[in-house]
């Protein structure tokens, strides 16, 4: 049983009046009898919980009770400031300033100059240096999608650069390598799909909305499947691009060899875009194991090299 759970329950009873067991088991994707186990460990703590049965019961604090602000540790409390930081260009200046406000809240006087500081420490900035302008009008209607169950109709360009018209039902925002993905349940393929919002363009909530179907996979899942498709490959690389490949696999998988050199263990998936980023790597970086992807590389490079021949020869 995670503590980050449990702490994210009380704020959620702290900040509404009633919630339903099967509305907590959605936020946090667990099971009810989770949930059930997780409201009596509260209860045990301390926390005073009381459940209502109906069509609008659920659970809620009692009335009366008033949260010490010892149930959170500065720990805890710093945890969740770091945490309101990275998420903050996902919500509105007022409701940022709301939750911070209620968060700073339990903060004891005499550790409130502590807190603050060692929340400053860390920064997790989700905002890219250059990119898409776009993305974060794209965010602000997602999320009101996912509120107010909301279709959603745009124009998505595939890897290949093909465009076509969707509809879909969306159920989940996740950032996922830098990259914000939109989860849901297309009409057109009528299967869940992940759509990357750098491929989307003329976004539009519709008015019409929809009845939640039961997502399958988690993202997470969705990771482990892309996991079982990569394979080691060998490459050697010039010092220059070492730092870059630290964004791709760990330190131990890069080794010394020779002057200014690097030999590397990295994953790989033989794909366009796996190609594509070897390619990016230009000419500081061999690929030398397996045969099969040293040759489809060869062949691509081929491919390009002829390209600007001809565009060479085309403009004399």
């Amino acid at each position: 049983m995670k503590i980050d759970r449990l702490v994210s329950i009380i704020m959620v009873l702290l900040e509404r009046k009633r919630i339903s067991a099967k509305s907590l088991s959605d936020m946090f994707e667990v099971s009810l009898r989770t949930i059930y186990r997780d409201i009596e460990t509260i209860n045990m703590a301390g926390i005073p919980i009381v459940s209502a049965p109906g069509v609008n019961g659920g659970f809620r604090i009692m009335d009366e009770y008033k949260v010490d602000k010892k149930v959170f540790t500065p720990a805890d409390i710093t945890t969740l400031l770091m945490g309101l930081g990275s998420i903050s260009p996902m919500l509105t200046r007022e409701q940022m300033l709301g939750t911070l406000a209620k968060v700073k809240s339990l903060m004891p006087t005499e550790q409130a100059h502590e807190i603050e500081l060692k929340s400053s420490q860390i920064m997790i900035d989700l905002k890219p240096w250059m990119g898409n302008v776009n993305l974060q009008v794209f965010l602000e209607m997602i999320k009101t999608a996912l509120q107010k169950h909301s279709l959603l109709s745009f124009q998505y360009s595939d890897r290949k650069g093909q465009m076509s018209t969707r509809r879909i039902e969306p159920y989940k925002l996740a950032l996922k390598e830098n990259h914000w993905y939109v989860q849901g349940f297309c009409l057109h393929k009528q299967d869940f799909r992940l759509f990357k919002l750098s491929r989307i363009s003329q976004l539009e909530v519709l008015d019409e909305t929809f009845t939640r179907r039961e997502l399958p996979e988690s993202i997470s899942e969705f990771t482990s499947i892309m996991s079982q498709k990569q394979r080691p490959i060998q490459l050697l690389i010039h010092e220059s691009l070492r730092d870059r490949m630290l964004d791709y696999c760990s330190s131990e998988h890069i080794t010394p060899h020779g002057d200014n050199h690097f030999m590397v263990h990295f994953p790989f998936i033989a794909d366009d875009f796996g190609y594509n980023l070897l390619l990016s790597f230009g000419d500081q970086c061999e690929c030398l194991e397996p045969p099969d992807v040293r040759e489809e590389m060869i062949r691509r490079i081929e491919r390009m090299s002829q390209r600007y021949e001809r565009r060479q020869e085309q403009s004399r």
